[in-house]
């Protein structure tokens, strides 16, 4: 398994740890600070590695009505240039957790003329796994992973009603049982650890009221940039006003729109990310976790097992180090 071994991250104790285990061995000052203290690498739109390449999914009715046009009667020469700007993660949600992520964006939805309750991610299309296998995957996970915790975010629902919704929290609990933590719970790893829960849900439906294993919806600080510089303008704007108490998200990822799509028909997502990550790196290994009004907590982005991402962030947590001393 890797280790936190960046060139660019913070050298000393947290360079050594493995990615698939990091919070396992992180020192023991940092064992007692709460996790929206410490510095979680995340992805955003985790589930997009197996977006349906087969055009039996439709385009999700959340896109443009001319894209859902031409997509209807120019099928196979719109599909590549949705694809390639629809995928955001190129590997599966185990390998994310291999790789350190700690955090998953999760967005549900159910398809249109589907009379059964099975539930898909989207983002463009629809997936061709369900939800409730990838659930049970990311168990499995845990359990060859004990003393590691996961944040789990759902949100974005799309086509969801009532009975749906409590279908899905059902598969939820179904699938983690004692490894949900409470909302009421103090989230340290040594208090969690304690009490075997390595499971957080966020829960972006006022639904999460009634149930004491919802938590409410992170706050994602997305900034809707297709450039670099823009998006750190942005955040570094919101980190003026302090942060949110509890968790949240730095979003670092970055948002095509119609007119640059058009304008760069050969380029992709991915190559848009990966040219512009040396920027987002640097602004990344400047970041403090912690308390403070400027502190960072999770950080997200696209494409994380190909960048630096997530040990330039595990690294972060150095600083944390002479505060607990």
């Amino acid at each position: 398994m890797s280790s936190v071994s960046s060139e660019s991250a913070s050298g000393g104790l947290l360079k050594s740890l493995q990615t698939d285990r990091w919070m396992s061995q992180l020192p023991d000052q940092l064992l007692d600070v709460p996790l929206y203290n410490l510095a979680i690498p995340g992805s955003h739109n985790s589930i997009t590695y197996c977006l349906d390449k087969n055009n039996r999914s439709p385009v999700d009715h959340t896109q443009p009505d001319f894209l859902k046009k031409l997509d209807k009667y120019m099928k196979p020469i719109i599909r590549p240039f949705v694809y390639k700007w629809s995928i955001t993660q190129e590997s599966t949600v185990k390998e994310q957790l291999d790789e350190g992520v700690r955090y998953c964006d999760l967005r549900i939805a159910h398809k249109p003329k589907d009379d059964s309750c099975d539930l898909y991610f989207y983002h463009g299309v629809y997936t061709t796994i369900t939800v409730e296998v990838v659930l049970k995957e990311i168990r499995e996970w845990l359990e060859a992973h004990p003393k590691e915790v996961v944040i789990l975010s759902f949100s974005h629902f799309l086509g969801l009603n009532q009975e749906l919704h409590q279908h899905l929290i059902q598969s939820i609990q179904n699938t983690f049982g004692p490894k949900l933590c409470p909302k009421y719970e103090t989230v340290t790893l040594r208090n969690l650890w304690r009490l075997g829960y390595q499971v957080i849900i966020s829960y972006e439906n006022d639904i999460m009221n009634f149930y004491d294993d919802l938590w409410p919806h992170i706050s994602y600080w997305w900034a809707n940039k297709c450039k670099a510089e823009a998006l750190i303008q942005e955040i570094e704007r919101r980190k003026q006003h302090g942060r949110p108490d509890g968790f949240f998200v730095a979003g670092i990822n970055l948002t095509e729109d119609a007119k640059y799509i058009v304008s760069h028909p050969t380029e992709s997502l991915n190559g848009l990310v990966m040219s512009t990550y040396p920027v987002l790196l640097e602004w990344v290994q400047k970041q403090t976790p912690g308390p403070g009004p400027g502190a960072i907590n999770i950080i997200a982005g696209d494409f994380v097992k190909e960048g630096q991402l997530v040990p330039a962030v595990i690294s972060l947590n150095e600083e944390l180090l002479n505060w607990t001393s």
